[in-house]
């Protein structure tokens, strides 16, 4: 996996930004991304071990932005990452999964809840 203390999370939304830098600062380096578009070349600078997708990001989803990871990795352009979306209702799961995502949240956040899948899935990723 990747640098074991920086975490990149992409969001347009400020609120949903701090809740994650909240849940899960103490833990790792939290770097910010605003645009789907940004998070493969934010994985080559970085190698984060955890990447946070918010559903709705600017010019890609966090649906695409996932897919578009999985593809870079399986084309073994960018190491295998550790990838949770963070969903905006129940019914959004199903993306999640087709998407290859690790894991998800629905919002609103339950910063224990985040916390305790992204540190399990990552010690046993």
């Amino acid at each position: 996996m990747g640098n074991s203390s920086v975490l990149l999370v992409a969001t347009g939304s400020d609120q949903t930004y701090e809740e994650v830098d909240a849940a899960l600062s103490g833990d790792y380096k939290v770097v910010r991304l605003y645009a789907g578009a940004d998070v493969v070349d934010a994985i080559q600078l970085h190698n984060p071990a955890v990447i946070i997708l918010d559903l709705q990001i600017g010019n890609m989803g966090g649906v695409a932005a996932c897919l578009e990871i999985r593809l870079e990795s399986k084309a073994e352009r960018i190491p295998k990452q550790n990838v949770f979306l963070l969903l905006d209702r129940e019914a959004d799961v199903f993306l999640a999964q087709e998407a290859e995502a690790d894991g998800w949240v629905v919002k609103p956040i339950d910063p224990l809840g985040l916390r305790q899948l992204v540190i399990s899935e990552t010690i046993s990723g």
